[in-house]
């Protein structure tokens, strides 16, 4: 069931299963996106199906302008909404709360994280932007070492953001559990109409296992 979601900072859509699991996961958008993204849609009616109760909802950049990217200096509030949806979702979901995000959203989780590692039992990273394209000495990763939240990062393997070799070695600056997902023939925006079908399953079923 859908549930149209307006508290505050919060504002997006709950997903909620017939039957909980009890666990809950907060999704959000992309630079160029919002919570009504493709791949958030498809991902979050996934874990749905699998019992978690899944927020998907708009950053306060998104909020204040319905297109374009991010301002500069918008990553503090834009961390305080995530908190605030994090806050939100525990009065709906009784166990683990985890955090997830596309490309911008997934950056902002993590750091969020790498800062409070309260906030999430885990991390769900898609498509996480290593670094510009075509920039890759401009590395993203300046928390990595203060991250101890376990984080899947799921990758396309012509994502533009990195290469699956960046990504490994990133990923051995970060003291907690990491794993991952690479997906053939993807993109930055890892959903197509190749995948359609089953990359959302895919995704779902890896991150619970991860979080076991």
């Amino acid at each position: 069931m859908l549930l149209p979601v307006s508290d505050g900072v919060v504002q997006g859509v709950l997903h909620l299963p017939e039957s909980r699991s009890g666990d809950g996961l907060v999704l959000t958008h992309g630079a160029g996106a919002n919570h009504q993204a493709p791949v958030l849609v498809a991902v979050a009616t996934a874990f749905e199906r699998l019992g978690f109760v899944v927020l998907r909802f708009d950053l306060p950049f998104r909020q204040k302008r319905p297109h374009g990217p991010p301002p500069r200096g918008s990553a503090e509030e834009d961390q305080q909404g995530l908190r605030q949806a994090a806050a939100f979702l525990r009065t709906q979901a009784a166990n683990r709360i985890f955090l997830g995000g596309h490309s911008y959203g997934g950056r902002q989780a993590s750091m969020l994280a790498a800062s409070q590692p309260e906030i999430a039992a885990a991390l769900l990273l898609l498509s996480y932007p290593l670094h510009p394209p075509d920039r890759p000495t401009q590395m993203r990763t300046a928390h990595f070492p203060d991250l101890r939240t376990p984080a899947l990062f799921v990758h396309g393997k012509r994502d533009g953001f990195c290469t699956h070799e960046e990504l490994v070695e990133a990923t051995r600056l970060v003291p907690a559990r990491t794993e991952i997902l690479e997906i053939e023939a993807a993109g930055h925006e890892l959903l197509s109409k190749r995948n359609a079908d089953a990359l959302p399953a895919l995704i779902a079923n890896s991150f619970q296992r991860f979080i076991g």
